[in-house]
């Protein structure tokens, strides 16, 4: 099932545990000097820590979007740490389902602290449009009884930070958008970044590995430092039970094998919504829904799970008239197109 893919960049259960043994250093960064990749992110928030400790106010409010597992959440943490403050409030758009339960929240701030709300864009509107003028004027205002009877109190709340994170940032309303002072879409990580980040995790781990090895997990972890750590993890209980306990490379073939997981990062799922593309639709174009019946998915398990990585890696494309392949995915497959796809493409 989909939910269950070790190469998905939604946080699992097992991306929570996060230390070797009791007391060990948690794989999550906690200081922006710890942090690896995104450097044009990293000196914009270098720049507004500086300016708000040195006035001694909150910083500005920072909206972080981007696909799943590049890092948002340990921002936040970063943040609050940098700050010096308590560690961030964390919530979600959809956990934020009644206007008093974010004034519940935000009367709770101490000064500077952060709130880090995932999932952003999922937030009602009601409630929304109360975090307007606390964000602004660090107020909200709750209207107490109905009809003529209907009152208004203004709650002065503590100067805080508000980071938002979300996947889909064209859904964000205009208002909303507007009232973020650092504005920033993460990017995928290199493979020398994710080595970076393994070698570091790796050493947190106390876990030995040989010249070569990791290089193996970093190609196929889907430009996704969740995802790494991840394979990191499968990779060093292979080496334990089929080696010595060393990473070799050829352990790391063999146990990224064995979860099914290609030279490009591609799994199971990803290979037959290719085939069966390549197969029953002569490589496309297809429409998302005819795809999704086929599979038997939900067409927006497609659209939000499976298809991101295939377009970023090239072996697919979205046109008019549906998904097809392209000719990187039918080599990929290592299938010979159709004629007619070859002179498609050799003319667009």
């Amino acid at each position: 099932m989909t939910r269950d893919r070790i190469v998905t960049r939604k946080e699992l259960p097992e991306d929570r545990v996060e230390t070797a043994s009791a007391g060990a250093s948690p794989l999550r960064p906690q200081r922006l000097t710890e942090y690896i990749g995104q450097p044009e992110l990293v000196e914009k928030l270098k720049i507004g820590i500086a300016a708000a400790c040195t006035r001694s106010e909150a910083m500005e409010h920072v909206l972080l979007h981007g696909p799943p597992g590049l890092g948002k959440t340990t921002l936040a943490y970063i943040i609050a740490n940098e700050l010096q403050t308590s560690a961030p409030r964390i919530t979600s758009g959809p956990a934020l389902t009644r206007p008093t339960d974010l004034v519940s929240l935000l009367t709770n701030v101490q000064p500077r602290d952060v709130v880090f709300i995932d999932e952003i864009h999922r937030m009602p509107t009601a409630v929304e449009e109360y975090l307007y003028s606390a964000m602004e004027d660090f107020v909200v205002d709750v209207v107490t009884g109905t009809g003529t009877h209907a009152d208004s109190i203004r709650i002065k709340i503590n100067p805080f930070t508000l980071i938002g994170a979300t996947t889909r940032s064209g859904l964000l309303s205009g208002p909303m958008r507007a009232r973020f002072g650092i504005v920033h879409h993460l990017n995928f990580y290199s493979e020398a970044d994710l080595l970076t980040i393994l070698k570091r995790s790796a050493s947190l781990l106390a876990m030995a590995f040989e010249p070569g090895s990791l290089e193996m997990v970093a190609r196929r972890s889907r430009g996704t430092p969740r995802v790494a750590n991840r394979l990191l993890r499968r990779v060093r209980d292979f080496a334990l039970i089929r080696g010595t306990g060393t990473l070799t490379a050829e352990l790391a073939v063999g146990a990224l094998d064995l979860e099914g997981i290609d030279d490009r990062g591609l799994d199971p799922l990803d290979r037959r919504f290719m085939m069966i593309l390549a197969r029953d639709y002569d490589g496309g174009p297809a429409g998302l829904d005819s795809l999704a019946a086929n599979m038997g998915e939900e067409s927006d398990v497609l659209e939000d799970v499976i298809e991101p990585f295939l377009l970023q890696s090239g072996f697919l494309r979205r046109t008019s008239k549906g998904r097809q392949l392209t000719a990187a995915g039918w080599a990929h497959l290592k299938l010979s197109p159709p004629a007619q796809t070859v002179e498609n493409e050799l003319f667009e």
